[in-house]
């Protein structure tokens, strides 16, 4: 089928569904209007969205048309009286939803990148539909009976390596979906799939608008001391945007920690600032998320122990590189104790620093950044301000996430400025191969809006499929804040890695080459998609990349080369922290989804703090990276038993660098094995294998240790 777990992470990945099938209930025999959005393909070049006359109120008729349509493709599948065969069900079932998939692309693109009241209208409305017609696929017993008889008789089947995959997969996702259960168990899991969908868009609705409301508003510009100029003009235009005369306003991002943080002198305020995202979504009115969370968990337990897991980790991971949550947890609790002692020892230094300026008080989270930053100076002569005029946005882009591309792959980047996009400051790119063919083309959608999801990620408009003869259409989002009107757009050295991290998923989308488009390209496990966009991210710190994009954004002057080497000299600094607060994260997610089925629901903020001190992760002034009530990963965005893929991926992705390193590093022979072994092959292989055939063994700790300065280099 269409891959649509794709393109709504919060919705079809879950495997919702209610019990009544709305998909089901519409007639067959209806005639489509001619005029209505998405029925046929667009006449752009790549089936590239008609942006520009796709209206808001057609999705809610075109999402409907097209579940009715897949629905009427999947009974006509079911009910064929010909014996199955892989190509009268499997492959039929790969060209269901095309109409579908047109439609939610775009519409689950623009609810996360450019929502509105009437876009989150539609999304409400439509999550129980769309899971409903997930359940009516997946649990028709029809259609399971073919499948399960094409898997019994695969052995005797002459099918090529992908299209074995795909039937191993199919089959898989059945079982998992409870296609096996008795129709009693099959009803209770199509209620809990109803009030799942609901609670994980709600989820998403209340925290973009929680997020919104808490940004901080400072009244006296004095209280800004330490930002630059161009900051703080930004500051007072973002008051002005919400009406708010001679005040100043800092939005806030989906983090735990603030980008202004490093640089506000004002330790009220910088308390302030961090206390409004901590508290953000935990204000007792209509956006706080608690109740939802502590339900969602529950029901969440409910599913899995219906299915037969002990847990919703345990029934998340049965398709992953680790397998089960043992796995995990015993990797989790291994980086554990390195990782708080690392932490402990900066703690330490940065409380010297304190006292050493007679500060008169204990470390606090919101003090870290700050005191982080003038000790990373003073002892690396390095801070933000000086970087911060090297790192112009369509420099980066071009010079250097371009440029590593071209190095290693051979590829090019030909802007495009014909193709209609959804907001005026996106950017389009058509990528051609080494050979000049025809790639796929690129939107970058980069600055943040209050109407845009936090964050930054990765998905696509159009899938890569030999089937359909399709070529991808990518795009990245992030939110990097706008500079004011004739200013240059100046990234922080954390945005230069997103912006290297997001194309490392771009690329994993550019070469897919697979026939079916449901193992094309980043369809992979969570412990596996992570890491060729963390892998990219090395690329942003190597010598020859950095001295090609690193210029001053006034004089075009080269970044010095002791800069250059003061960078890489601090790239292990605040690790303890960096990685302390990531690792927090992951062990929380894992905390809330060991839950057993027969656990009452917990409140909130007491599960979290008891959580947080059972980690001895000095969670006292390194909290997590995600607090629970804003963790969006985990309660809307596919990443549920899940974040801990950021670390696992970080060790596949030292090991490869490491291998990288040891074999003559950015060369277009080295690019070329990585492609071919990695970035080209989809869902086509068990991953384990897949790793193995590039690394050459098993991935181990060794590089990531190092790389983090936790182990001797």
């Amino acid at each position: 089928m269409s891959p649509l777990h794709r393109v709504m992470p919060a919705i079809l990945l879950t495997g919702i569904g209610v019990a009544a099938i709305y998909a089901a209930s519409l007639p067959a025999h209806r005639i489509t209007p001619p005029a209505i959005a998405f029925s046929e393909p667009s006449p752009l070049p790549y089936q590239a969205p008609q942006f520009d006359k796709i209206k808001d109120g057609d999705f809610a008729p075109a999402l409907a048309e097209g579940m009715r349509r897949q629905r009427a493709e999947i009974d006509a599948i079911a009910g064929d009286p010909a014996a199955p065969t892989f190509d009268n069900t499997l492959v039929a079932m790969e060209r269901s939803g095309q109409m579908l998939s047109r439609v939610a692309s775009v519409f689950f693109h623009l609810a996360q990148a450019n929502t509105n009241d009437t876009l989150q209208k539609v999304e409400a409305d439509t999550a129980p539909k769309l899971a409903a017609h997930r359940d009516a696929i997946y649990l028709d017993a029809r259609l399971f009976a073919r499948v399960q008889a094409l898997y019994a008789q695969r052995d005797a089947l002459t099918l090529d390596a992908e299209s074995r995959q795909l039937l191993e997969v199919t089959h898989r996702e059945f079982i998992h979906a409870g296609a096996q259960l008795p129709e009693d168990a099959k009803t209770k899991m199509r209620d809990l799939n109803q009030r799942i969908s609901t609670l994980e868009t709600s989820f998403e609705h209340k925290l973009l608008a929680a997020t919104k409301a808490a940004a901080l508003v400072v009244d006296d510009k004095a209280q800004l001391a330490g930002l630059s100029d161009d900051a703080i003009a930004t500051a007072a235009k973002d008051a002005a945007d919400r009406k708010l005369s001679e005040k100043f306003v800092i939005p806030l991002q989906n983090t735990t920690q603030q980008p202004l943080l490093p640089q506000l002198t004002d330790r009220a305020v910088r308390q302030r600032l961090f206390e409004a995202k901590w508290n953000s979504a935990e204000k007792g009115d209509a956006n706080d998320t608690r109740a939802g969370i502590s339900e969602l968990a529950q029901l969440r337990a409910q599913k899995a122990a219906l299915l037969g897991y002990a847990s919703w980790a345990d029934y998340k991971l049965y398709d992953q590189m680790a397998k089960n949550s043992g796995t995990v947890q015993a990797f989790l609790q291994q980086l554990g104790p390195v990782t708080a002692a690392a932490g402990r020892r900066e703690a330490g230094v940065l409380q010297g620093q304190i006292d050493k300026a007679s500060g008169g008080f204990q470390l606090r989270p919101w003090d870290w950044d700050f005191y982080a930053e003038r000790l990373r100076k003073a002892q690396y002569d390095l801070d933000e301000s000086q970087l911060r005029p090297y790192f112009e946005l369509n420099r980066v882009l071009n010079d250097g996430v371009f440029y590593a591309a071209n190095g290693l792959y051979g590829i090019t980047f030909h802007k495009r400025t014909d193709f209609p996009v959804w907001q005026p400051d996106v950017q389009v790119y058509e990528v051609r191969d080494k050979d000049g063919r025809h790639l796929g083309l690129m939107y970058f959608d980069f600055f943040k809006r209050d109407n845009k999801s936090g964050g930054a990620w990765m998905s696509t408009l159009v899938d890569q499929s030999k089937l359909f003869g399709l070529s991808p259409v990518i795009f990245n989002v992030s939110n990097f804040t706008k500079p004011a009107a004739g200013q240059p757009a100046l990234l922080t050295s954390d945005d230069v890695i997103t912006m290297f991290h997001e194309f490392g998923h771009a690329l994993h989308g550019l070469f897919a080459d697979q026939q079916y488009p449901s193992l094309s390209g980043t369809a992979v496990a969570r412990d596996f998609v992570e890491f060729p966009s963390q892998f990219n991210e090395h690329w942003a710190l190597q010598p020859e990349v950095l001295k090609n994009y690193a210029r001053h954004n006034k004089t075009g002057a080269p970044m010095p080369q002791a800069l250059a080497d003061r960078i890489k000299r601090a790239a292990a600094f605040n690790q303890g922290y960096a990685f302390g607060e990531l690792l927090a994260a992951a062990r929380l997610d894992m905390s809330w989804h060991a839950l057993k089925a027969g656990d009452p629901r917990q409140d909130v903020d007491a599960f979290e703090a008891r959580t947080l001190k059972e980690m001895g992760l000095a969670a006292e002034f390194i909290p997590p990276r995600y607090r629970s009530s804003y963790f969006l990963h985990i309660w809307g965005n596919g990443y549920s038993a899940a974040y801990y893929a950021y670390i696992w991926t970080q060790m596949l992705d030292n090991a490869a660098y490491d291998w990288f390193e040891k074999n003559g590093g950015l060369t277009r022979a080295n690019g070329q094995r990585f492609r071919d072994l990695i970035l080209s092959r989809g869902n086509t292989l068990e991953l384990a294998p897949m790793y193995r055939a590039f690394y050459g063994r098993d991935p181990d700790t060794g590089p990531l240790l190092k790389h983090l300065g936790f182990a001797p280099g």
